[in-house]
């Protein structure tokens, strides 16, 4: 609960008070001089004593022997004690927090303290000869503010808290061993700054403040009930595969059985993972996937996912996406959005989706223009087996399995009008028989429509409108697109295949097959792109 916004002030000490502390000193120190120096030096030192508290007081300084804030502050006027006192506190000065095992040292500001530098060395004046002989510390003047404080005590949580952890299991040597559950504890926010706000002044000259916790109690204690399951699983390498549809590129990790083991904990549905360390690693595998390609990433969330369904369905691999960050692009001399669409390979209408405030018709040098993640031409979950390339300077299609070209044949694609997109894309859906239209098609009577068949969906030129594979097209005067040929550009933007092979494609290549389309526009991305570019 959040505290009120309190500021809390220490009182200076009373003067009868310091006075009395003064007193008292003196009397200690004239019976300690009279038993060791006898009476006659003891009277020379009271003379001497009477001089010097007399000069004190006739030039307003601060007694010998007086302290505050670990800042000696004897014969400085009430000015210099304000100013070194400030020093101190803006400077050196720190406040060290504690759980009783770990230490964290913070400045006072932090806190939302804020000394008073004058009422400080008033009461450091006001001691008088408290100081004298073993010296005298004075309780700085602090006020807080409680909503700093509080403001500060909760990032702290992430630091300080420790969070509980379940039954686990680890290797001691050869053998495999359940571990119990552990107690963790959080940050008591409202108990910390209540003691706090009780004494600031006393925090300060303590320099300490305990931090006060509560305790978090595990969901599963005992190990025992999944030891068995969690050592065969343990006891094998578990390997990681992780694909990039745009580059075909795979990259194999095997995680040793120890790291892997850390991944294990007993939960109350069965044997579950830690997040914290699956995330960690697969943080360490981004950083370096992100040295050679500052745009790619793993998404956590879905990695996690992924690897808590094979470990609980025990099984000892799993394979992940490599996903990629929206980026920029700076437009070059001769750049249209239609040009810098087939450059990166997104279609159109997502580049301007992306630049909402942007005129793409007029762009000069050096605009910035967003790009949306390449993710966005690949929704659905990609298959590393097969891949499919065309090439429309060639007017010609490559599909691979397993690095294998499987088929290989001439194509027909969209007209200058009507242009295929390059891009890497991907088979979105099958439909045998499929229709379409344009306004090429229209007349006075309407506007007719075309079948095709053995259609399979690759990209939305705009939202509704998709283009893909299909084969011979019947146009509505019961003739055939292109008269039935292929080799040259005859579509409205689809990949028009002759009948036959068009139907070898359509069950061959399942939905999520990658399709990447080069052309002089847009380079091979991928080995197989560059090996059918020599085709």
């Amino acid at each position: 609960m959040r505290q009120p916004h309190v500021r809390h002030a220490v009182p200076m000490a009373s003067e009868t008070a310091t006075s009395i502390d003064s007193r008292n000193g003196i009397v200690r120190w004239l019976k300690q001089s009279f038993l060791r120096f006898g009476p006659v030096t003891t009277l020379s030192l009271v003379v001497l004593l009477i001089v010097l508290i007399e000069l004190q007081l006739l030039s307003g300084r601060i007694f010998p022997n007086v302290w505050s804030l670990g800042v000696f502050l004897g014969n400085m006027s009430l000015e210099d004690a304000s100013t070194r006192l400030l020093e101190a506190w803006h400077g050196e000065f720190q406040i060290e927090l504690t759980d009783g095992e770990r230490t964290w040292m913070v400045a006072p500001s932090q806190l939302g303290l804020r000394l008073d530098a004058r009422r400080t060395a008033e009461a450091a004046r006001a001691a008088g000869l408290a100081g004298i002989p073993f010296g005298y510390s004075v309780e700085p003047s602090v006020s807080l503010d409680s909503e700093v404080a509080q403001a500060y005590f909760e990032s702290l949580i992430d630091e300080v808290d420790i969070p509980p952890y379940n039954a686990d299991y680890a290797w001691q040597g050869e053998q495999f061993v359940g571990v119990p559950g552990r107690d963790g504890r959080a940050l008591n926010i409202s108990d910390t700054l209540s003691n706090l706000l009780e004494d600031p002044g006393s925090v300060v000259s303590r320099q300490r403040l305990e931090l006060i916790f509560n305790p978090l109690l595990p969901e599963v204690v005992d190990p025992a009930p999944y030891l068995e399951e969690a050592h065969l699983l343990a006891g094998q390498p578990f390997t990681i595969t992780a694909y990039d549809p745009f580059t075909n590129e795979m990259l194999n990790w095997t995680v040793d059985r120890e790291d892997f083991t850390a991944w294990l904990e007993a939960t109350t549905s069965g044997l579950g993972i830690r997040e914290s360390a699956v995330l960690s690693f697969l943080e360490a595998q981004s950083t370096a996937i992100n040295l050679e390609d500052t745009s790619r990433y793993f998404d956590s969330e879905e990695s996690l996912e992924r690897i808590t369904t094979v470990i609980r369905s025990a099984q000892s691999s799993v394979s992940l996406r490599i996903r990629y960050y929206p980026t920029t692009y700076t437009v070059v001399s001769g750049d249209t959005g239609y040009r810098i669409a087939r450059k990166k390979g997104i279609p159109f209408y997502l580049i301007e989706q992306a630049n909402p405030q942007v005129d793409l018709s007029v762009l000069s040098p050096g605009d910035e223009l967003n790009l949306p993640p390449q993710d966005v031409t690949i929704p659905l979950e990609p298959i590393p087996s097969k891949r499919i390339v065309v090439n429309l300077d060639t007017q010609w299609l490559v599909a691979y399995e397993n690095g294998q070209q499987v088929f290989s044949w001439a194509i027909s694609s969209g007209i200058e009008r009507a242009p295929t997109s390059p891009g890497i894309f991907q088979i979105l859906s099958h439909e045998q028989n499929a229709y379409g239209s344009s306004y090429l098609l229209c007349d006075d009577s309407g506007c007719g429509q075309w079948e095709m068949e053995w259609f399979m969906g690759l990209y939305e030129v705009v939202p509704g409108l998709m283009n893909g594979f299909h084969g011979a097209v019947l146009l509505p005067d019961n003739t055939y697109l292109g008269d039935g040929n292929v080799g040259a550009p005859y579509t409205l933007g689809c990949v028009m295949s002759r009948n036959e092979d068009a139907q070898r494609l359509y069950e061959w290549a399942e939905d999520g097959t990658i399709v990447e389309i080069i052309s002089s526009e847009f380079a091979p991305q991928s080995d197989l792109g560059r090996l059918a570019l020599g085709s």
